[in-house]
Parts: C-alpha cells; structure tokens; sequence
C-alpha cells in the first residue's frame, strides 16, 4: 500500500500519535513528526507537506472536543479561524522570497521566552483575566499574523497563540488552548492548500499519520480538560524548550552554522 516498509510505516503511526498527544495540549506536535518523515527519507519540502496534512486530523480532532466540552464557540471564531486560513495561504505563498534564515535564528530565543513567561508567571491558570487588547484588533490584526506565521515558517505556531491568548485576550489557559487548536487548525488547512497545489504531499503516508494523529489528540484533549492549566503549563514550556533546542542546533540555523566553524 505505501513505497514504505511496513516498520517505517509503524514507526511514523506511533510519532503522529504522540504528535497528536502532545499538539492538542501545548502545541509542538511538528517536534516529533517532521524529524520522523526526515528519517524515513522523504525530501524536506514533501516533509513539510506530509506534516501539514497529518497535522490537519490532530488539530481538527482538539478542535472537535474542546468545542464538544463548549470550551470553544465554532459559530462565533469563524471569522477569526478565516483570517488565520487566509494568513497562512498568504505567508506560503510567499514564502519562497521572505527571509526564512532570520526566522530560524530568531525562533530559538522566542521560544525560551514563551517558555520562562509560562514558567514564572505565577497567576496563570484557567480563570479569564482581564484583556489587553480588544476583541476585534485581535482577532484582526494578530489572528492573521500568527496565522500567516505558520504558512511561512510553522514551528511554534500553537505556541504563539496561546502566548497571544493568555497575555493579551485574558483567556484562561485551557480555554486559551481550545481556540489555539481551532486556529492553528484553519492555518493548517491554508498551508496545505499551497503545498498540494505544488504536489509536495506523500497522500498515503499523510493519511496513515493523519489517523493516528486524530486518536493521539482525542487523548490528549480529554486530559487537558481533565487536569486544566496543571497538566498544560508544564506541558507548553517543556516544549517549547525542545523546540527552540531543536532548532537552536538545527545545522541550517545560521547561528548553528556562524558559531560551528
């Protein structure tokens, strides 16, 4: 069925549903599944591909039972969850002229500092606060932003909004995570929309990850809305400090490659 090997196969179903696990309560699913489709051999550009279709059942499953618990209101985040999609179209479509080096040395250190903000931030937890910024400027001015951030780049995407959930609509941690996984959703759809339009999809292994991706975070939903901010905030900074190491000793990382020789 697949140009795989049967233990390849199985091996990237087990990386989507700990993916899957993992995206639905912190974001950071793309930590485990996209160095799996490296090593199964699939070029870069196919990786990324493969990884938005796969991430597309993750994100969509979260989606589907957060909204189930009524921790998200689908009618009402339409038209931030379009904004998002169209944001991400936009940032893939250009992503072949925009500097990617920058990104991938700047990335790191944001990550470290969403980690050390959820950290220390001793009031956290999943009570409403006060908003920062009013609804409509958010949803249309940093919806989109985020949004077009992962149609350029990707990493860190969930972890950007929560950040932008949390500190600046005051939404309580789980319910911050809920509306992350509605948007990071739609972004998701965005970017994969540019990568089939240019054939970079492995359609069969997408869909084998996609359905392992989906049982993944049906889980870890149910646990997240179980156990609120005590499982997700330990959750979120341990990884976003992987990522951010990851990428931090990412041979394509400038900074990898100044400070290596």
């Amino acid at each position: 069925m697949f140009e795989i090997g049967a233990d390849i196969a199985l091996m990237l179903a087990a990386a989507a549903f700990v993916s899957g696990f993992v995206d639905s309560i912190a974001g950071g699913g793309g930590l485990i599944t996209v160095p799996a489709l490296l090593l199964a051999g699939f070029p870069p550009v196919t990786v990324l591909g493969t990884n938005k279709l796969q991430g597309l059942f993750g994100s969509g499953s979260a989606t589907i039972a957060y909204a189930a618990a009524g921790h998200v209101d689908l009618r009402r985040q339409l038209p931030a969850a379009a904004l998002s999609l169209a944001g991400a179209v936009l940032g893939a479509a250009l992503a072949t002229i925009l500097p990617g080096e920058i990104l991938r040395a700047a990335l790191p250190f944001l990550l470290v500092a969403i980690a050390l903000y959820f950290a220390f931030k001793p009031a956290l937890g999943d009570i409403d606060r006060a908003e920062r910024l009013k609804p409509a400027i958010f949803t249309a001015v940093i919806v989109p932003a985020i949004g077009f951030y992962d149609g350029v780049f990707g990493p860190g995407t969930g972890s950007f909004f929560m950040l932008a959930y949390v500190g600046l609509a005051g939404f309580g941690v789980l319910k911050a995570t809920a509306h992350t996984k509605l948007l990071n959703f739609a972004s998701n759809i965005g970017g994969f929309a540019a990568f089939a339009l240019f054939g970079a999809v492995a359609w069969k292994v997408g869909i084998l990850m996609g359905i392992a991706q989906f049982a993944g975070a049906r889980v870890g939903a149910s646990l997240a809305m179980k156990n609120g901010a005590r499982l997700i905030k330990p959750l979120l900074v341990t990884t976003c400090t992987l990522l951010a190491l990851r990428l931090a000793f990412d041979p394509q990382n400038p900074l990898y490659q100044l400070f290596s020789g």
